[in-house]
């Protein structure tokens, strides 16, 4: 059992602070025999010497200088404890739990996370990188207050939020586009096309072109693009993620004219839009707003 209270340390740190016994009382309201008698009590408790005179002011021992240290740790800890306890009994959720499709731009995604961050710091996010079926699943089965999906969910009803285009696309040494002329789907055919792997567990579907004689399926769409642009096979992927690698020439469109691309809506979904709290409102704000501040891109310009 603590023999020393936190309310203590907060009188020594103000006795600190401002310089002496007699400023710290009008500074908190206390009077300076109040804080005298704390910070005596609190140097007989531990033992050790803290304040020591310097004319008519006191400062740390050295002694001091490090516990006192230590104790502003316990009382910043705890006044974000009291923090917290505060917005949840005014009606905060201490979690919000995210499931975003692996399309959603991920520069978008930090973006949102960072301004919610900012207003909620203390309340903790989980999140599920989905692939098509996935994040509807969490959502049916009750483990995610918002989504970000490309699939529509039953029984719940999802507002617009961005659109993407999917484009087919190569390293520029790949044999497709080593053809040097325009493509149709039959060209690629007779090439590896790289897929990922809906995160589905229970009802899971395939999307795309998915011709190919060869397939490759991974789980994560940041190691389709690794393969990608080692040229190991050609996909259909967000050409919002893949401004860099054009820009750097380690990947290229291939030239399949009006059948190279597909628009891919994605919607924005709430387990429960009248019941969520501020913090899940937050979220959904910030996704929002950082959705319009996208920069466009377009491969074609």
């Amino acid at each position: 059992m603590s023999r020393v209270t936190l309310v203590q340390w907060r009188m020594l740190a103000a006795v600190v602070d401002h310089g002496g016994f007699a400023r710290a009382a009008v500074a908190i309201h206390k009077s300076a025999s109040t804080l005298h008698h704390a910070v005596h009590k609190l140097e007989s408790q531990l033992g050790v010497t803290l304040l020591e005179p310097v004319g008519r002011q006191v400062r740390l021992t050295e002694a001091g200088e490090m516990l006192l240290r230590r104790a502003r740790q316990l009382i910043e800890n705890a006044e974000a404890l009291e923090a917290v306890a505060e917005s949840v009994a005014g009606g905060l959720e201490s979690e919000v739990t995210l499931a975003v499709d692996q399309i959603f731009p991920v520069d978008v995604l930090a973006r949102a996370m960072e301004g919610f961050s900012e207003e909620y710091p203390f309340v903790r996010v989980k999140l599920y990188e989905t692939v098509l079926n996935g994040g509807v699943e969490i959502l049916q089965d009750g483990r995610a207050d918002l989504v970000v999906s490309s699939i529509a969910a039953r029984g719940f009803l999802g507002e617009p939020l961005i659109t993407l285009r999917f484009i087919a696309v190569a390293h520029p040494n790949h044999p497709l586009h080593l053809l040097e002329r325009p493509l149709d789907l039959r060209d690629l055919e007779q090439h590896r096309q790289l897929v990922v792997r809906d995160s589905a567990l229970h009802k899971s579907t395939d999307a795309g072109w998915l011709e190919a004689e060869q397939r490759w399926t991974v789980s994560h769409l940041s190691t389709s693009q690794d393969m990608l642009e080692r040229g190991l096979g050609f996909a259909w992927f967000p050409e919002i993620r893949l401004r860099e690698a054009f820009e750097s020439g380690r990947l290229k469109p291939l030239p399949l004219g009006d059948v190279g691309s597909r628009l891919v809506p994605m919607q924005l979904i709430f387990k429960d839009r009248d019941g969520a709290g501020p913090a899940i409102k937050s979220v959904a704000r910030w996704l929002k707003e950082a959705v319009l501040s996208l920069k466009p891109f377009d491969y074609r310009d």
